[in-house]
């Protein structure tokens, strides 16, 4: 395969715990797939909008309530209303022996138990991969940006360096704004995305996020599980989240990061939030893609001798204190504005509590009505 295999796992239903999901993800990681962790507690129609932006080969849904013969077909179900009948799903969990034929008959790709070899289900979902990869292939029909699955399978194409089978895109006009959200390992960049697109569509905005998570430089897998932060257990038309690896690309980004922006805006989002794997000082690649940079920072992050540093807060236009809500945001808010000799916004900002977010999202609106 051209690129490594997207697989979803999503835990759906109410189980406490998804330390087999977990196990799972790694396992299906060092395997080299790119897989798509969703979480816990979601539901099939949640699970559904994630495979649908995330385009990915083969869905897999872990189980431990005994619900399976009701909640599978229900996922089934949405896949063929969503335009992705094609995508084969697999179930996993404590499923009696009694059950497992009737729901291959039910046109499931896979059914495994927890006994179940490791190696079984990788090679089943390279398999899987490789029939969906084939036929899409051979039909070869030109994505629709302007439906979710299409703009989903357009991203794939532009990853692809398939950009110019595309053809000549609508481009994105005034009224819209691309926001590139970098800072440091453990800074709560997706659980703040999350908060900030919720507080955007709660505007009226339409939003599109682009994650970017590392890729490993072992197995050349990676686990994309920046979305379980973002998105909630119902679907929202209006918030398109997609998840990349950083394919060891420099810089904080992914390949072909500039195409599936062009291609989200093209799509008709007012506002493109870009989040960076976790960045360092010289990461600033983002700053070639995003008009505006917030750079997040914590409590204690730094003085201000570190905050007039070059680098990352160089092309930062704006910043933003995460977890305010913690001992010492009232000193690092001080080192920041006595550091900086320009009028760069700064906000404190607590993602935990959801406070602070509305400076933050009249800041993006100005930005907006600017471009027009």
């Amino acid at each position: 395969m051209t690129r490594p295999v997207r697989v979803l796992i999503s835990k759906i239903g109410l189980d406490g715990h998804d330390r087999g999901a977990k196990l799972i993800v790694r396992n299906l990681r060092d395997a080299g797939m790119e897989v798509i962790y969703t979480g816990l507690w979601q539901t099939p129609a949640s699970t559904v909008q994630a495979a649908v932006q995330e385009d990915v080969d083969v869905v897999g849904v872990s189980l431990l309530s005994a619900a399976h013969m009701t909640i599978m077909p229900e996922v089934q179900r949405l896949c063929r209303e969503a335009g992705i009948g094609d995508t084969p799903v697999i179930v996993g969990g404590i499923i009696p022996e009694q059950d497992q034929q009737p729901l291959r008959d039910m046109g499931l790709g896979g059914v495994f138990n927890p006994g179940t070899p490791m190696s079984t289900i990788i090679d089943a979902i390279r398999g899987l991969a490789e029939q969906r990869r084939a036929e899409l292939e051979a039909a070869e029909d030109k994505p629709d940006i302007n439906t979710a699955t299409g703009l989903a399978r357009a991203i794939t194409w532009a990853v692809e360096g398939r950009r110019a089978a595309l053809g000549t895109l609508p481009q994105s006009g005034p009224g819209t704004v691309r926001i590139g959200v970098t800072g440091s390992p453990g800074v709560g960049k997706s659980t703040f995305i999350g908060k900030l697109a919720r507080a955007l569509r709660e505007r009226g905005r339409r939003i599109a996020v682009i994650a970017v998570d590392p890729t490993s430089p072992i197995t050349g897998g990676s686990v994309l599980g920046d979305r379980l932060r973002m998105m909630g257990p119902q679907p929202d038309d209006g918030l398109f989240v997609r998840s990349l690896s950083s394919g060891g690309l420099a810089g904080g980004l992914a390949p072909y990061c500039a195409d599936v922006a062009g291609l989200m805006m093209a799509a008709g989002y007012e506002i493109l939030l870009i989040e960076t794997v976790g960045a360092g000082q010289n990461d600033t690649a983002v700053r070639d893609v995003a008009a505006e940079v917030l750079l997040l920072l914590m409590p204690a992050a730094g003085d201000t001798v570190q905050f007039s540093k070059a680098g990352v807060l160089e092309i930062a236009t704006g910043f933003v204190v995460n977890k305010a809500d913690l001992p010492g945001s009232d000193q690092t808010m001080r080192d920041l504005h006595d550091s900086l000799e320009d009028q760069r916004p700064v906000w404190p900002v607590s993602s935990l509590r959801g406070e602070g977010f509305d400076p933050l999202c009249a800041w993006i609106e100005e930005r907006i009505a600017n471009s027009k």
